[in-house]
């Protein structure tokens, strides 16, 4: 069964006033549209637009009264619930430094939670449900910027040694503002260290040592010298994020972190633990349904730094780029390493693989056309989505083939 659905995005502040609007192929309502919700998550349900389904207006109800037909039974059996959320995402600012947990820590934190702490809609809530996140991002604007995972150690001490150098040209140097960061970074657990001084210290106004430190590193960041070096980049990003942030911890963190920029098709897997933060471009982004986040700086919102100390994943990797699996000319697949979600990018029209490469479903799918319309079929049914609209796809339909001129994005579950 193909139903299609829509939805209207999320109006976050620090979204795109054009790009979401550009993907779908309508006028851009001039206000900021950050995220397109496609799922059954019950923030922002998709709404079921052509009636096929009688009596529902949204997925998560439709879902709710009928998971078997909806899910399948292997689904429906398991928790009766879509596990991914499917988004296009437009990021005009960077939003803040947060991480997911594991699926052991987000059924401990929530039922814990449920048992003495705030209620869900608590400003000092930490888990909301008891599932994990894990996130993957595509990148469809031509470059897409972020922030993810601990940077190796050596790149953080080449961060270090030209703010040094940076400030020892400076007018009036600074040296011992750079010790203080140095002595944490110096420690057994330099990173841990480091993190947990910057936000325990450097969360209660504009005065005290890691206030200097931001103060600082944020100055000789801009300095000619940093804009020169092989880590130009990354200095760029601490201006980017003082303006948007001034003073907050989260700036020096960011240096800690692999600043990363994807091209169009490339895509970051962002795995329980991982500290990151997108910080400008329009994407795929592909979750499981969750509203577990823990923030760790560059935000209003509560900040919980014992859990997010849990949380985090401190050990220092490159930057978490998942590559595609071909399955022939023009389709690739991104498959990561949990069973809640698998993401296919298919453009029919690029190869002749491409229309006739079948897509096996293990459970729902979400089909997204970008760019132009495409024909879905499977081996009951069939459908054409427009440019910048979805269906949602029973499993019953089994295997999908698409052709047309557009780019189909099919979200759908791993194998169990």
């Amino acid at each position: 069964m193909f139903v299609s659905i829509g939805n209207t995005p999320r109006d976050y502040a620090w979204g795109s006033t054009s790009a979401i609007a550009g993907f779908r192929g309508v006028p851009a309502s001039g206000a900021p549209e950050a995220e397109l919700w496609l799922g059954a998550h019950a923030g922002s349900p998709a709404r079921i637009l052509d009636g096929s389904i009688s009596g529902y207006d949204d997925l998560a109800g439709w879902i709710a009264a009928d998971p078997e037909t909806a899910l399948g039974a292997d689904l429906a059996a398991r928790g009766a619930r879509l596990p991914f959320l499917l988004k296009v995402l437009a990021a005009a600012e960077p939003l803040s430094l947060q991480a997911h947990p594991t699926p052991e820590q987000a059924r401990a934190g929530f039922a814990r939670e449920e048992a003495e702490g705030p209620e869900l809609t608590a400003y000092d809530r930490n888990y909301k449900d008891e599932f994990h996140k894990p996130e993957l991002i595509v990148a469809v604007s031509e470059t897409f910027d972020a922030l993810s995972g601990f940077r190796p150690l050596e790149e953080v001490a080449g961060i270090l040694r030209v703010l040094r150098e940076a400030d020892a040209a400076a007018a009036e140097p600074q040296p011992a503002a750079l010790e203080l960061l140095e002595a944490r970074l110096s420690s057994q657990h330099p990173l841990r260290d480091t993190v947990e001084w910057l936000l325990r210290d450097g969360r209660g106004g504009d005065t005290g040592e890691v206030a200097w430190v931001v103060e600082r590193v944020t100055s000789l960041a801009a300095s000619d010298l940093a804009r020169a070096s092989e880590y130009a980049l990354s200095f760029e990003t601490v201006a980017v994020l003082a303006e948007a942030y001034p003073g907050d911890p989260g700036i020096v963190i960011s240096l800690l972190l692999n600043r990363v920029r994807l091209r169009r098709g490339e895509s970051l897997y962002l795995a329980a633990g991982n500290i990151h933060a997108y910080l400008e471009g329009l994407g795929i982004e592909l979750m499981a349904a969750s509203d577990n986040v823990l923030r760790g700086g560059l935000t209003p919102k509560h900040i919980d730094v014992d859990e997010l100390l849990e949380v985090l994943d401190f050990t220092p990797i490159a930057p978490p780029r998942l590559e595609p699996e071909r399955l022939g000319a023009g389709v690739a697949v991104f498959r990561p390493d949990v069973p809640d979600f698998v993401l296919y990018r298919i453009e029919p029209a690029s190869a002749p693989d491409a229309a006739t490469t079948p897509i096996a479903l293990d459970g729902p799918a979400i089909v997204l056309a970008e760019g132009a319309s495409v024909e879905v079929r499977g081996v009951s049914g069939a459908a054409s989505v427009a440019r910048g609209e979805a269906l949602y796809v029973t499993p019953d339909e089994a295997r999908l083939t698409v052709t047309g001129d557009g780019v189909a994005w099919i979200a759908t579950t791993g194998p169990a």
